[in-house]
């Protein structure tokens, strides 16, 4: 059962305020990025290699699926988040993110697909890119990717700012450093906030992002994200239509080594501050919000966001739209946490992101 042992959550003061018991679902997974739920207790899980694995509900991990694109895995690159439609039992479909190689040259992008995954889990059909981000850079940075539906069947998809283009995250003819929000076909909806303005890109919801490697859809329908800073100043946002959130212009981070960015802003007019920042950088991956009674009512409504610097998954305490406390949960530190999501079950499961990598299921002590 591998960390089946339980450990204590740890109050950021110190206080011990709850206990889990991690249980090991599978293991040996390649830098597990994703995971959805499938029906009969199974899961999708994207390895950032490139593979895409179906887990049984006994834990045994199928060969790759076959059918995916042509992936540009290296460095944050590669196979990246997956969701399930709502609509899955009926329809069958899957969408994931990915690292999209330029044809014919070096540069590559973050891409949105939907496939059917056939009846034994085996192979992807009907293969279909919705979603193409540009411009294509050369690079192996900041890709974002994390997928969302929303309750009116569109989709978001979160880009990063390619690391070495954080400029472009302020123009709206690109979309690097932006959510954008598509139909499930790809199609533009109609609206979108700048659907019909000169120089912008239809696709687009909110820009001024950085690295956006959370999100997560709210019990009250709102988008919620994380966004990786640069030395500090990770955020945690509520992406509005339209909304500018700042980066690279304002930030509570500073460049790597030290030395202010820009002009070493915190604030400016036009520009939305982040719900909540983090200094020192937590490196907060993914996020979701328990909706569930399975630990207890306390717990109920809060956001859990995962941390890859430190190893622990932070639960955020929220009133009236505010963080009021954070505690960290599995704060051993031994293994980066990517993905948070609660299953069909009411219970909060995570992917390590390791190179023996696992699903955990994390249930009440």
């Amino acid at each position: 059962m591998g960390r089946a042992a339980v450990l204590a959550g740890l109050a950021f003061a110190g206080t011990v305020v709850a206990q889990l018991r991690p249980e090991t679902i599978s293991s040996g997974l390649e830098n597990p990025w994703g995971v959805a739920f499938l029906p009969n207790g199974r899961f999708a899980v994207t390895e950032r290699a490139g593979r895409l694995r179906v887990i049984a509900a006994d834990g045994k991990i199928s060969p790759p699926v076959t059918g995916l694109p042509a992936i540009a895995a290296g460095g944050q690159g590669g196979l990246l988040d997956v969701l399930a439609d709502s609509g899955f039992e009926k329809n069958r479909t899957l969408y994931f993110c990915f690292s999209e190689p330029q044809a014919g040259g070096s540069a590559n992008g973050t891409a949105l697909a939907r496939a059917q995954l056939s009846e034994e889990g085996a192979k992807l059909e009907n293969l279909r890119i919705i979603f193409s981000q540009q411009p294509k850079v050369a690079s192996r940075n900041h890709f974002g990717c994390r997928i969302v539906e929303a309750r009116d069947g569109t989709l978001f998809l979160t880009l990063g700012d390619r690391y070495s283009r954080k400029d472009d995250a302020q123009k709206l003819d690109s979309h690097l450093g932006k959510v954008v929000r598509i139909a499930k076909d790809g199609t533009v909806p109609k609206d979108n906030p700048f659907v019909g303005r000169s120089g912008a890109l239809p696709e687009i919801w909110s820009y001024g992002h950085r690295n956006g490697q959370g999100a997560t859809l709210a019990p009250d329908g709102r988008l919620w994200m994380t966004e990786h800073g640069p030395q500090g100043g990770d955020e945690l946002n509520v992406p509005q239509a339209g909304r500018n959130y700042g980066w690279p212009v304002i930030t509570y981070g500073e460049n790597y080594g030290g030395g202010k960015i820009g002009d070493g802003l915190t604030a400016s007019e036009g520009m939305e501050q982040p719900l909540h920042y983090w200094v020192p950088s937590i490196a907060p991956s993914g996020m979701a919000f328990l909706t569930s009674d399975r630990y207890g009512t306390g717990w109920r409504g809060n956001l859990f966001v995962g941390s890859l610097k430190f190893g622990y998954l932070d639960r955020i305490e929220l009133k009236d739209g505010k963080v009021v406390a954070e505690h960290r949960l599995l704060a051993d530190g031994r293994a980066r946490i990517r993905d948070v999501k609660q299953g069909p079950d009411g219970l909060l499961y995570v992917l390590t992101d390791e190179s023996d990598g696992k699903l955990l299921r994390l249930r009440p002590n």
